[in-house]
This record gives structure tokens, C-alpha cells and sequence, in this order.
């Protein structure tokens, strides 16, 4: 965010409004009656304060500051005559872009009691803008967030109140700004932007919070379906302890769908899992992905997948070979465990409407000994066959495992999103 710009932007315009409405031309201002006249410059420092801002005016900051800091310590000066000082200070220091004296000033003028109502937003923003750039984030925080109630804070002052949590290292206060906002937006039916989301997921990695970050992960990939993100979420959910080979298999399988599958040993450990679990096809067609997309740069690397595609190739041509059969003897079957492996098989070879037919077989038949792993599995062929609702009721009745759950989840939202 370039703050300093935008602090300028700030100030310019209060030393435009102040040129005008502080103007000290002399008899006028004076004070004759006091109770009537009570918010005039006083005849003992009208000369010193008309000599300031006639400095400022012809850009003699240094001049206009003298006379300001004479002013100031005259003893006889009044709350108004302070209030003066404080505009007129503000403004000349920030012009000097000495943002700490000038932030000093306004955040005085706007405390004194003498501030039209509706100058006092842009103060408030200049000051927590000020403190921003001179890294005085808990100011900063402090006037961002009178903005914030005030109802007068745009996007950025937003940004700049967050930053300012993050950058002083209260993460745990950064969640709970973005939460809050994101919430709102949320519940606005508004689509939260990215990079309150990219903000919270920092402070909750740096918090070390993985179910946090888990969750920031999901917001992000639910509102800003970016392939990193995808990517990031699903290397988050893979990492899971106890996960097992088949469930680390289905995450995969996510992966490969998203097109998310980045590194050559993602590859090789999709496909020797495919294999291991008697899914050869998968397993050649993930391996033949990766050659197509020249993932295994490295000569051993490709050697070695190489030689585990041939292995699949083979293993592949004889399962298909045995498939009618082993479907015959599923379909004889009076549970549906059969009918669930044949319909995997199917759809390792990419055969989706035959996987949907065996899947749908198998669920229908029950006595699955996975039912949670045979939904999941139905959903997806369901989804690839062009039948999102039917896929979104499949991956919503998985149930049992919570890794497969949280699959189902997120099948559903590629689903939405596909």
C-alpha cells in the first residue's frame, strides 16, 4: 500500500481547508465580546498567528514554524488559539513531511473540541495514515479503527489498520480484525477480497494454528479458486497424520482433477499407490500426464517412471482383459463390494458412465466394507458424468471417516465451482 502518497493526498487537502477557513486578517478576528466571540483568535496572538500563515502560505515552512512555536508558548493564549496552532502546525510539518510532529498536531486538533464535524474524518485518516508510515502501528491501529466506527474508513484505511496488526507481530489480533470483516462481507453476500484472506491465512501460519490455517485455506479456495491456492489446501490436507495409502490415494485423485499435481514424485507416488491398490489404469494415466507435461526433467526421474509406466501398461492390458468377468461376478453378487472395485477400475480407465453404472450398483446394494470411500467414489463418477446434482447428494452422504469427509467437502466445492 503506498501509504506515503496517500498520507500527502490527506494532508494537501486539509491545508487547502485550512488556508480558507483559518484565514487571520485582523480586526475581524478579534475578540470583543467573549462570550460571543469565544471561538476567535485572541488579540494578544492574532500578529504572530496571521505572520504563521501568511509563512505557510508562500511556502515559507520554516518561517511559518518559528512563528507557530512563538505562538505557542505565549502564556496568554487561549483554547482556541491552541486549536489554531494545531491546524496550522499540522499542516506546516507535514508539508516538511516530518509526519511525527504533524500527526502530534492533528491528533490535537482533533481532541481539542474546536474541529467542524466534518473535517474531522479526514484528520482521523491522516493521522492513523501518519503513524502507519512512521511505523507506530498501535496509532495507527488506534485512529484506523475510530475510522472503521466512524463508518468513514474506505478499503485501504481497512488494509492499513490490518497491516498494522500484522506488522507488529499480533497475528492472534490480525485474525480476529480479518475474521470479523470477512465475516460481515460473508453474511452481506458480498464475495471477500483476496487479500484479507491471504492476510489471515499468514497470521494463522505464523500463529503455527494448522486448523486455522486449514480453514483460511478453504475460505481462500471457496471465494478465489487460484490453482495455488487449490494446490496449497490439498498439500495441507495430504500432510494429515494417519492418513493412510488409500485416503492419500484420493487426495490425489483430487489433485489430479484440479490439475494441481506440481512435483514429479507426486506423480510417481500417485501412480505406485494406483498400482499397489490395484488400479493400474489410474495409474498409467496419471504417469502419461506427467510425460506430457515434461514433469520428470531429471534423466534418473524419468527413467524410473518410465519403466513404472511399462510396469502399468502391462498390468492394465491384464486387468482389462479379466474386467467383463470380474463385472459378471459383481453383478451376480448379492452385496456391493464388487460392484465398487469394478466401478473403480472403470474409472482408472476413464470410463465414466460404466463406473457410474457399478458404483451406483454397489451403494444401491450396501455391504460395502467402505461406504464412506464408495460414496466419494460415486460422487465422483456422478461429477464426471455431467451430473453435479447427484454428485453433490453422493459427497454429501459421506460419512464415517474424517478425512474422507473433508474430501467430500471438497469435491463438493470443485463441483460448485467446475
Amino acid at each position: 500500500m503506498k501509504v506515503n502518497s496517500i498520507a500527502k493526498q490527506l494532508v494537501l487537502g486539509i491545508a487547502a481547508v485550512g488556508a480558507s477557513a483559518v484565514l487571520l486578517t485582523g480586526s475581524p478576528v478579534l475578540a470583543a465580546d467573549k462570550e460571543k466571540d469565544k471561538n476567535k483568535v485572541s488579540k494578544e496572538l492574532a500578529p504572530s498567528l496571521k505572520a504563521a500563515q501568511e509563512a505557510l502560505q508562500a511556502k515559507k515552512i520554516p518561517d511559518a514554524i518559528a512563528k507557530l512555536k512563538e505562538a505557542e508558548g505565549n502564556p496568554k493564549k487561549s483554547p482556541y488559539d491552541q486549536h489554531i496552532i494545531n491546524e496550522l502546525a499540522g499542516v506546516a510539518y507535514a508539508k516538511q513531511n516530518n509526519f511525527a510532529e504533524a500527526s502530534k498536531y492533528f491528533e490535537a486538533e482533533i481532541n481539542d473540541g474546536f474541529l467542524d464535524e466534518k473535517e474531522v474524518p479526514g484528520r482521523i485518516k491522516a493521522v492513523a495514515q501518519m503513524n502507519y508510515q512512521l511505523k507506530n502501528y498501535d496509532k495507527a491501529i488506534e485512529y484506523g479503527n475510530r475510522a472503521i466506527k466512524g463508518g468513514f474508513a474506505d478499503e485501504e484505511m481497512k488494509t492499513l489498520v490490518g497491516q498494522s496488526y500484522y506488522l507488529k507481530g499480533d497475528y492472534k489480533g490480525t485474525l480476529k480484525f480479518y475474521d470479523d470483516i470477512i465475516s460481515q462481507q460473508i453474511k452481506a453476500g458480498q464475495t471477500p477480497k483476496d487479500e484479507p484472506l491471504q492476510l489471515a491465512l499468514s497470521a494463522c501460519v505464523k500463529l503455527n494454528d494448522q486448523e486455522c490455517t486449514t480453514k483460511e485455506l478453504e475460505r481462500l479456495v471457496e471465494y478465489h479458486p487460484k490453482p495455488e491456492y487449490w494446490q496449497n489446501l490439498l498439500y495441507s490436507v495430504r500432510s494429515v497424520q494417519n492418513l493412510g495409502d488409500k485416503n492419500t490415494l484420493q487426495v490425489y485423485r483430487l489433485m489430479s482433477e484440479l490439475d494441481v499435481l506440481k512435483d514429479p514424485t507426486d506423480y510417481t507416488e500417485m501412480a505406485q499407490l494406483a498400482i499397489e491398490q490395484g488400479n493400474p489404469g489410474e495409474a498409467q494415466n496419471v504417469l502419461e500426464k506427467g510425460m506430457q507435461k515434461g514433469v520428470f526433467s531429471d534423466a534418473r526421474q524419468k527413467d524410473k517412471n518410465q519403466r513404472l509406466l511399462e510396469s502399468a501398461k502391462k498390468a492394465a492390458q491384464s486387468d482389462k482383459a479379466s474386467l467383463a468377468k470380474v463385472e459378471q461376478d459383481a453383478n451376480a453378487s448379492t452385496t456391493g463390494d464388487k460392484n465398487v472395485g469394478v466401478g473403480l477400475a472403470y474409472l482408472g480407465y476413464q470410463q465414466y458412465d460404466k463406473a457410474l453404472d457399478q458404483l451406483n450398483k454397489g451403494v444401491t446394494k450396501g455391504g460395502v466394507r467402505n461406504e464412506a470411500e464408495a460414496r466419494l467414489l460415486l460422487g465422483i463418477a456422478q461429477l464426471k458424468n455431467g451430473k453435479k446434482d447427484d454428485a453433490q447428494k453422493s459427497f454429501k452422504a459421506v460419512k464415517g471417516d474424517p478425512n474422507l469427509e473433508r474430501l467430500a467437502e471438497l469435491w463438493s466445492l470443485h463441483a460448485k465451482q467446475a
